[in-house]
């Protein structure tokens, strides 16, 4: 029977090996105090302590169950949009120092997972983006083109190629070859772990009730008591209502997802080599990847987030469409039911890249808001963004991904 509305991640997690956080109670003074505990938070926390810089993270709920715990877990190595949209919104060089920051970021995360020994099924994984129509293959020619042009990797796959890999049947493809997968609940339970054993205490179950901030400091009132420090990072993915005044910069949508019963062998053989995420130009696009390499999992069907009392009846309805789509691309599986169909909030900006940075209106504050829904690299990009601003040591690509001119 399908499990509507829970996260594979989470479910299938040993609750006898979930770390126990205390909640927060009393008055405590620090120099950085994290509001958020998904993977940017914790990567944030991490980062932060390890540089010496006293850190306390707060999540209202429990650790990684948040939008961390309804990813798809692909870390991929560009922001999951068109390259050409975004130069003609921000500049070519605005573009190119995204791109290049976000396969930055891809690697380097793998990197810190492994020198950390977070156990979270991280592998190496490559990606194609397929298209299967006229329009669809001219669109991505375009899009290696002025790739190309600014001086960044774009190798093309043909037909025979995308059918070996990924058993499609697709006119041509794009290949990025720097991502990786994991289970993203588990690699936030890592972060998190690492962060405290550098000093940063964590706390959940508290959430913040109200920011306060004067000429030197801000004071985060949670539900158990206060902490003073010297900068907030905001690292909730979406505004809060703490923060309606940001709101208006946003779209919130919710993406869909589905993971499978296991594909029988005599199947999972037919369809390639399996060692690719697959991406396609369907509008909402589709990411397929597999987990456990029997299983696949499928997201997409984005739509406005509907009202909460719908959540539940849309998960259901969105599960079944999933599934029949998935069922066009892989017309060998159809008759596989779901096991998992959950939704993933998340916000969106009028370019697509998250905010990360100060806002001039909310002193002390640095904020990760926004970005795409397909991918977690942008956890780590901000927790690094971050980082810099607290050492008062910035990049200038940092300033593609800040307020500043974007709004």
């Amino acid at each position: 029977m399908t499990k509507y509305g829970r996260s594979p991640w989470i479910d299938r997690f040993p609750k006898s090996r979930v770390p126990s956080w205390p909640r927060h109670r009393g008055h405590l003074d620090t120099d950085v105090v994290i509001v958020g505990g998904g993977l940017t938070g914790c990567a944030t926390a991490y980062a932060l302590a390890a540089s010496g810089i006293k850190t306390v993270l707060v999540e209202g709920g429990q650790i990684g169950h948040g939008g961390t715990g309804a990813a798809a877990g692909w870390v991929a190595e560009d922001p999951s949009i068109g390259f050409g949209d975004l130069e003609k919104a921000l500049g070519l060089r605005a573009a190119r120092g995204a791109f290049q920051a976000w396969r930055r970021a891809a690697l380097d995360f793998g990197a810190l997972l492994r020198r950390l020994d977070v156990k979270c099924h991280l592998e190496p994984q490559g990606a194609i983006t397929v298209a299967g129509t006229v329009e669809q293959v001219a669109r991505l020619k375009r899009e290696q083109k002025v790739r190309r042009d600014a001086g960044l990797d774009a190798p093309f796959a043909n037909a025979g190629v995308i059918t070996n890999e990924t058993g499609l049947i697709a006119s041509a493809g794009l290949r990025g070859k720097d991502g990786a997968t994991l289970d993203p609940y588990r690699a936030c339970l890592g972060l998190a772990t690492a962060a405290a054993a550098r000093g940063a205490q964590l706390f959940d179950r508290s959430p913040a009730r109200r920011i306060r901030f004067g000429r030197r400091t801000a004071e985060v009132h949670t539900v158990g008591g206060t902490i003073r420090a010297g900068r907030v990072v905001v690292a909730t993915g979406i505004p809060t209502p703490l923060f309606k005044a940001l709101a208006r910069h946003f779209w919130f949508r919710s993406a869909y997802l589905v993971l499978t019963e296991p594909v029988p062998a005599r199947i999972r053989h037919q369809l390639g080599k399996r060692a690719s995420v697959v991406r396609d130009l369907a509008d909402p696009p589709h990411v397929v990847r597999w987990i456990d390499d029997e299983r696949l999992l499928v997201m997409g069907a984005d739509t406005a987030s509907p009202p909460e009392r719908q959540r539940g009846k849309i998960v259901v309805q969105r599960t079944g469409q999933l599934m029949y789509e998935l069922s066009t691309l892989y017309p060998d599986i159809s008759g596989i039911l779901p096991a998992y169909g959950w939704d993933a909030p998340y916000a969106r900006t009028a370019e697509g890249l998250p905010f990360i940075g100060p806002h001039r209106n909310f002193p002390h504050h640095l904020f990760a808001f926004g970005g795409p829904s397909h991918g977690v690299t942008g956890a780590y990009l901000a927790s690094r963004i971050v980082l810099r601003h607290c050492l008062d040591d910035l990049d200038p690509a940092d300033d593609v991904f800040g307020f500043g001119e974007r709004i």
